[in-house]
């Protein structure tokens, strides 16, 4: 195995160009599992811990570009009130330690369905920022997970950065594990309200292939809330609209069984966290909307 160590990112574009199938590694902490494990035995491994732009974020106006590296600490400090779901998720990553290595990057370049970070991408509606020496492009993460553990990107790609809207609404993230700590979710549940487009966006990890968003789910929830004006009035959701939106959810897992838990206990789980973290949320915009309501 061949070490490669670019000091710049114009230097690790180069180096994915000669070497397509080289491995990016930054913080290791999902690589080095599989290497360790004998699972992996890639030719080349890229190390981009000395690439300094992967750890840096820039808070726009209108949303958030986080560098690949950003770890997950970084996110939980500094993130907090621009990207609460994504922040709420990586409270949950492992240890402490791990939390000061990995960042979202990893997540994505390994697109493992249990990966953290996921169901908070998937509600937020991010987008990957990925680059080759050929250009860079924007893919919506929507289109990102390509199958079990594959994603989008070309084979001289590098992820560089996320781009991810700033929360206008409540956020959520759930996840069930065989313990509180150092846990591979079994599975896991992220949830935004939109009030600026009145939409809901959801993100189940660990209960499919691929992280997915339970879009029939959102589609009746998105009607309900509409034709009961609940966004204008602030009404507390009926318990058989959140019930429903939870059945929908739990019927959009595709689960396995395996160690971790069983498929039924998947989507039983899935439909127990939709239903809670509607609730959550739904609390926190009637609250936002009473205090404005106060304030004029």
């Amino acid at each position: 195995m061949d070490f490669l160590r670019p000091a710049s990112w114009e230097e690790a574009l180069a180096a994915k160009a000669e070497h397509p199938a080289a491995v990016p590694i930054a913080g290791g902490t999902d690589v080095m599992v599989e290497i360790n494990f004998d699972h992996r035995r890639p030719e080349y491994l890229m190390d981009l811990n000395r690439v300094g732009d992967l750890y840096e974020w820039e808070v726009g106006e209108d949303s958030v570009r986080l560098g690949a590296s950003v770890p997950y600490a970084r996110i939980m400090e500094h993130l907090r009130a621009e990207l609460p779901g994504l922040a709420l998720a990586s409270h949950t990553v492992a240890s402490p330690q791990i939390r000061n290595r990995g960042g979202v990057g990893g997540n994505l370049g390994t697109a493992s369905p249990a990966g953290d970070a996921h169901p908070a991408l998937l509600a937020a509606g991010a987008e990957v920022e990925a680059e080759s020496v050929r250009g860079s492009r924007r893919i919506p993460i929507d289109a990102f997970y390509t199958g079990v553990k594959r994603n989008a990107l070309a084979p001289d790609e590098l992820i560089r950065a996320v781009h991810v809207k700033k929360a206008d609404g409540p956020q959520q993230y759930s996840k069930v594990g065989t313990r509180n700590a150092m846990v591979i979710a079994v599975c896991a549940f992220g949830l935004a309200l939109h009030p600026g487009t009145r939409t809901v966006r959801t993100g189940i990890g660990s209960a499919a292939p691929t992280p997915v968003r339970a879009r029939a789910a959102e589609e009746f929830l998105n009607a309900a809330l509409e034709e009961g004006g609940f966004w204008d009035n602030g009404k507390i959701i009926t318990p058989s609209v959140a019930k429903r939106f939870a059945d929908l959810c739990a019927g959009a897992c595709n689960p396995i069984d395996d160690v971790r838990g069983t498929a039924g206990y998947r989507r039983h789980a899935v439909g127990v966290m939709a239903r809670r973290t509607l609730t959550w949320t739904w609390e926190s915009y009637r609250g936002a909307r009473h205090l404005t309501e106060g304030a004029a």
